[in-house]
């Protein structure tokens, strides 16, 4: 999935968007935050999370969120919920909706220039059944690992997209230049 009308890859700013930004979009975020000092991939500037709805603005993750996180290495206490805003679409480059929902709310107040920003974040799960990240917050433990899961799988699958993008932005920079002649006759 080709990123349009984007930033340098180097100052791309992700944005992951939930119902209520405690559960699977503070997770998303704590997850790719880790993978890319794990991956040592400079290719994300910024990421941020927010949600559709106002329930718990100021509000820290779930617990159960945070506890399966930090299981799994990933710190998501200090991030706090917020309400995703209009402003979101002129600071983010890509705005990853954690379902079909979300992602038709964010659609719906979208710009027309912006549009192409907003998609499902396991869009960059390749070969997945899955279209959605189910919302763990009304069942058990197992909710919240599978939503780990996934961040872990689409955050990779999101890392290796924007380092192809940036090796073949380099590649056709690289063959675009045209070294200088050295035939007399050509000068």
């Amino acid at each position: 999935m080709p990123f349009a009308r984007r930033r340098a890859l180097s100052s791309m700013r992700v944005l992951f968007v939930c119902l209520g930004n405690i559960c699977r979009s503070p997770t998303a975020e704590g997850v790719l935050r880790g993978l890319i000092a794990r991956e040592s991939f400079d290719g994300i500037a910024r990421i941020d999370s927010a949600g559709t709805a106002n329930y718990h603005c100021g509000a820290p993750p779930d617990l159960r969120s945070q506890r399966a996180a930090r299981a799994r290495g990933y710190d998501l206490s200090a991030l706090r919920a917020r309400q995703f805003s209009d402003r979101d679409f002129t600071d983010f480059d890509l705005i990853l909706a954690m379902d079909r929902q979300n992602l038709a709310d964010i659609e719906r107040c979208a710009p027309v220039a912006d549009r192409h920003k907003v998609q499902l974040f396991l869009a960059y799960l390749p070969g997945s059944s899955h279209l959605e990240v189910p919302d763990p917050y009304y069942g058990g433990v197992e909710g919240f690992e599978t939503v780990l899961d996934l961040c872990e799988a689409a955050g990779l699958g999101l890392i290796a997209q924007l380092r192809d993008q940036t090796d073949s932005t380099i590649s056709r920079r690289a063959g675009s230049s045209v070294p200088p002649t050295t035939d007399p006759k050509t000068r």
